[in-house]
This record gives structure tokens, C-alpha cells and sequence, in this order.
């Protein structure tokens, strides 16, 4: 069986559906598309068998690139100037702690936040540094691991009729569904919410179909459906039904498709966030949890400094600030952020020493990861690194320990294994241990 095949198919029945789809898309429903139901599939066979946790909701800041540690939440203001940087840096709400001078707005709010200065691996390469943080698990030849929000999917599956896992605006690497299948794969917006006239794909209705047209071709879908399962009477046809039934209810339902409508949001508050890049996906992400999304995954800028940190960071933490500080406001004003788990992360950290040409290059021995909400303390440090931010000095936080924590807080265990091709158990987390430090 290939990891692209639903579980619930064997090879005939696979066939069957490949034919039954195709006849639709040629007849009444080519111009709808069928992806919504191929994201949704999953859960019309598996029952949800975790319960959730402290964090009823997730959302996951993924600054692909490598962040440095040192221009952001581990500035070294005592260490010699090559080591230091060329920032500056600004007091937080936690007491002795200090963060860049570019995050003014989130210093503000260090108080409901907790950062992880001693965060480790010992991968420098882009691909296997993005593996460890959006998977939990290192990389392995023999096995594509499956994400953080796939393996949510999986175990809770939807709520109030939305997708469980929402990608904005796409999957980022790693950020997909690896031994699980496609069944598990995130919705991805594919367009950016601060773009002009955002609207998320496979939910607006083709210019040519309206309401009226878009319930008569459900009507036809429901007699072909009716045709072929009175054909073949299987469990499978069964589920599909569910599955495309939940297809076509977040397609036609009003509030489902208003939760992804970032145009329904206060104009004032869009201007607190930031109209950017960085504003409008966190604004969304916070529209998607609070509708039912349990996982979103969002990724920001670029953050892979080898050249003039100082520049590449003027450029993009400002709006990373305002956005993120307002996020975590934002949801602790809606007495949100005691369910909903935020954390931020990158790839790895970058060098302690700056280069020739003024950057720093790829560091994973130590760097910082911030977690907000869901169970975890706030205005908390954990960890440090050393004096000049090359190894961890106190506490350091592995990768399976972080997965862990991560998944406790969610409701998953830790310890629990799901099945691999070839039915072989797999274990979510490989020699984790809950850090109960974090915990609030």
C-alpha cells in the first residue's frame, strides 16, 4: 500500500474510486473540485482516539531560515562586539530579562509568554533542522515523519465543521502529513490573507455557479452517489459520502467559509496587527482557531541572515513585533490564550561570532523557541546560553523533550504509536520526556 492511498481502500476499492471521482468531475461537479474532501476524508473512518488537553487550540509561528538567537530573544549585551551584534537591546516585563531593540512590543507582553533560550540539536542543514522542528522527531532514511498538525488531525480530528489543520498560506517543508498519508495533509489557503482581494481557495463558488446552481449540482451528486452505493454496497462508499457531505458543508455553510474572511474583522484591529504579511496571517490564524480550526501552521519571512543582519532584521522583526505582541493580546483579551498553545520556532540558531560579510551562518547547538498559552507558565525563561550564545549553559531543551511537552499540552500521549505502512507501530515521540518546567 502506497503512503498515498487512503488505509480504508484495498486495491479494488481503490479503483472503484478513482472512476466514481473521475465520472463526477467530467459530469456535474468538474468545476468545484474535489480537494476539500480529500483533505476531510480522514475522518469519516477513524474515530478520534486522544481527547484534548489544556491546549484546545494551536497555532505554530514558523520563521523558516534559522532566526538568530542573538538578534532577538538571547541578546548578549555583555559579550565583545563580534560576538554581540549590532543591535541593541530593550528591557521586557520579566524581571532582568532583555530581548532585541527591534521587539519593543513584544517585550511588552513578556510577561504572558514563556522563551526557551536553550533549545538544541545538531543539525545545521535547512531541510534536516525544519524536520526536527515541524516533525518533533530527527530525521530518519527509512521513514517520512509525520507533522505536529498532522498527527492532530489524526488523533482529534474536525471541529464545527472546519479542517483541523489550516496551513497559511501553504505547507511549508515537513509540515506534511509523512507515514499518515494524504488523508492528514493541512488545508492550505493558497493565497496570502494580506494580499488585496484575499479569498482561500476551493471556497468561493466559480464565477458561473451560484447558490441556486451550486445546490442543483449537490442534488445531482446525491443521485449519482445514490446510483453507485445501491451498485456497491461498502463501508468505504459509505465514508466517502461522509467525507464529501463535509466537503460540501464547508463549501456551502456561511460560517464556515466567514471563518477564513479576514474582511469580517475590525478595521482597527487589522491596523494593530499590521497590514502586512506578518499582521494579517497572525490575524488569521487567530480568526481560524477561535472557529474551530484546531491546528494552524503559518510561516513568515526569511529569516536565513548570512549577509548584514542588522539590514535583514530591520526588514522583517518590526512587523514580526507589532504582529506577534498584538496576537498574544488579542487572544488573552478573548480569554483565549489559556487553550490556545502558540509557539514560535525556527530551524536552528545562527553563529555566535559574525561573519566577514557582517551575518551569521547556521548554529544548532543552542537557540530560542518561545511558547505562549495552552498550559504554559508566563513570563518565564527557560534555560540560557552561554556567554557568547554558542552552547546551552543551563537547562537545554532537546528536540523529543520539546515534542513531548508539545504534545502532553495538546492532549496526545507521548508515548502513544500509530501505524506506519506495512502496519508496523510507530512512535510519535522518540525518548521525549514532558518538561514540567514549562508547565503553568
Amino acid at each position: 500500500m502506497s503512503n498515498n492511498q487512503p488505509r480504508w481502500c484495498n486495491s479494488s476499492e481503490h479503483s472503484f474510486y478513482t472512476s466514481r471521482r473521475n465520472f463526477l468531475q467530467v459530469g456535474a461537479l468538474g468545476t468545484l473540485g474535489l480537494t476539500l474532501g480529500d483533505v476531510l476524508k480522514a475522518n469519516a473512518y477513524e474515530a478520534a482516539p486522544s481527547k484534548e488537553g489544556k491546549a484546545k487550540n494551536v497555532i505554530n509561528i514558523y520563521l523558516p531560515g534559522g532566526m538568530a538567537h542573538q538578534e532577538s530573544f538571547d541578546p548578549k549585551m555583555y559579550a565583545p562586539i563580534e560576538y554581540r551584534g549590532p543591535l541593541g537591546t530593550v528591557k521586557t516585563k520579566i524581571e532582568g530579562a532583555h530581548f532585541s531593540e527591534l521587539m519593543k512590543e513584544t517585550a511588552k507582553i513578556a510577561d504572558k509568554i514563556t522563551v526557551v533560550r536553550s533549545m538544541t540539536h545538531g543539525e545545521a542543514a535547512h531541510e534536516r533542522g525544519t524536520h526536527n522542528m515541524m516533525t518533533g522527531v530527527r530525521p530518519s532514511p527509512a521513514l517520512e515523519y509525520p507533522s505536529f498538525g498532522s498527527v492532530v488531525s489524526h488523533e482529534l480530528g474536525p471541529r464545527n465543521n472546519l479542517p483541523p489543520y489550516v496551513a497559511i498560506p501553504g505547507v511549508t517543508a515537513n509540515g506534511g502529513t509523512g507515514y499518515l498519508g494524504s488523508a492528514y495533509s493541512p488545508f492550505s489557503l493558497g493565497a496570502d490573507p494580506a494580499s488585496a482581494g484575499f479569498k482561500v481557495r476551493d471556497l468561493v463558488l466559480p464565477g458561473s455557479v451560484d447558490d441556486k446552481r451550486f445546490a442543483t449540482r449537490r442534488s445531482m451528486r446525491e443521485a449519482v452517489d445514490a446510483h453507485f452505493s445501491a451498485i456497491e454496497k461498502t463501508d468505504a462508499l459509505e465514508g466517502m459520502d461522509t467525507f464529501y457531505q463535509r466537503a460540501y458543508s464547508l463549501i456551502s455553510s456561511e460560517k464556515a467559509r466567514e471563518a477564513f474572511d479576514i474582511e469580517k474583522e475590525n478595521a482597527k484591529l487589522r491596523d494593530e496587527y499590521g497590514r502586512n504579511t506578518a499582521g494579517q496571517r497572525m490575524l488569521l490564524a487567530r480568526r481560524l482557531v477561535e472557529s474551530g480550526v484546531r491546528f494552524v501552521s503559518m510561516t513568515y519571512g526569511g529569516w536565513d541572515h548570512h549577509d548584514n543582519i542588522k539590514r535583514a532584521m530591520e526588514n522583517q522583526m518590526p512587523n514580526f513585533d507589532q504582529a506577534f505582541a498584538r496576537l498574544i493580546r488579542d487572544l488573552d483579551e478573548r480569554g483565549m490564550l489559556d487553550n490556545t498553545l502558540v509557539f514560535v520556532t525556527s530551524e536552528f540558531g545562527r553563529t555566535p561570532k559574525i561573519n566577514a560579510t557582517a551575518g551569521r551562518d547556521h548554529w544548532p547547538k543552542v537557540f530560542s523557541i518561545v511558547m505562549a498559552g495552552g498550559g504554559v507558565k508566563r513570563g518565564y525563561i527557560h534555560g540560557s546560553s552561554d556567554a557568547t550564545g554558542a552552547e546551552p549553559d543551563q537547562d537545554p531543551l532537546s528536540v523529543s523533550d520539546y515534542s513531548a511537552t508539545i504534545y502532553s499540552l495538546i492532549g496526545i500521549d507521548p508515548e502513544k504509536r500509530l501505524m506506519s505502512p506495512g502496519s508496523r507501530p510507530q512512535a510519535i515521540v522518540i525518548d521525549g520526556h514532558v518538561q514540567k518546567d514549562l508547565l503553568a
